[in-house]
């Protein structure tokens, strides 16, 4: 693996800093940019609020502007960052109350579409998202958390996909994808993640034993994680309230 590549004041607009891997040119450029990018900015390592060139993350990455601008434009379209005129690219910032907020969609939309998407997952297809709970399990515990947020992403995808409603899947991923996981990478070192990420198994388990109710309180709960402990990085922080109602 390459080693890492570290910008400071004289390569971006502000006095953050932050590392990144150069990556792999075996992979789909533009695809690879979208989510390394991504992945640094739900985790926290770009700033809210903070400048960034594209010609300064392409040296970073060790790749040119274009990709990265065209990376930038995606993850504008998902409410991540926003353009700034002859300057750049700023991540756009989420108070606690727009996090309530997407919280208290998610837990309207993602537990009853999983509970309907159950009973229509054909017994072929459970393997595969076995294997997807185990990629998850086992990136929490190895800390790769590029790795963990795509299969993380991909999973609840899939597992959505059942119901049938397309508009349904799109919705709930760009919620997630907005949704900050500032302490992902503390909960990872600190091995506190190891119970959400297990969580998926568990949700295979309802699956398998057709217990629609089960998989609902328990994707309520897991969605309460992303809300409180993945946002902070403590184990200890409350559920969002209309998590609460649900759970009461």
């Amino acid at each position: 693996m390459s080693a890492p590549v570290e910008i400071g004041e004289q390569t971006m607009t502000g006095n953050s800093r932050f590392t990144i891997e150069k990556l792999d040119r075996q992979m789909s450029l533009r695809e690879t940019v979208t989510e390394r990018l991504r992945t640094s900015i739900i985790s926290g390592d770009l700033v809210e609020g903070e400048l960034y060139s594209a010609p300064s993350l392409g040296a970073a990455f060790g790749v040119s502007a274009t990709p990265v601008r065209e990376a930038m434009m995606d993850l504008v379209r998902e409410g991540l960052v926003e353009t700034v005129k002859n300057k750049g690219f700023r991540i756009t910032g989420m108070t606690d109350a727009e996090l309530d907020e997407i919280a208290e969609i998610r837990l309207l939309i993602e537990p009853e579409a999983t509970k309907r998407a159950m009973p229509l997952i054909p017994a072929d297809r459970i393997p595969e998202l076995r294997a997807l709970a185990d990629v998850i399990v086992r990136t929490a515990r190895d800390k790769d958390s590029d790795a963990y947020l795509a299969a993380d992403r991909e999973f609840h995808a899939r597992l959505l996909s059942f119901a049938g409603n397309k508009q349904l899947v799109e919705l709930a991923t760009s919620l997630r994808l907005r949704t900050r996981m500032y302490g992902l990478k503390t909960l990872m070192d600190n091995h506190q993640l190891d119970g959400s990420a297990q969580e998926h198994h568990e949700m295979i388990d309802c699956v398998e034993r057709g217990d629609g109710e089960a998989i609902y309180e328990l994707m309520v709960r897991h969605i309460s994680h992303a809300r409180g402990m993945w946002n902070t990085g403590s184990p200890d922080d409350e559920a969002p309230a209309e998590s609460k109602k649900h759970t009461q």
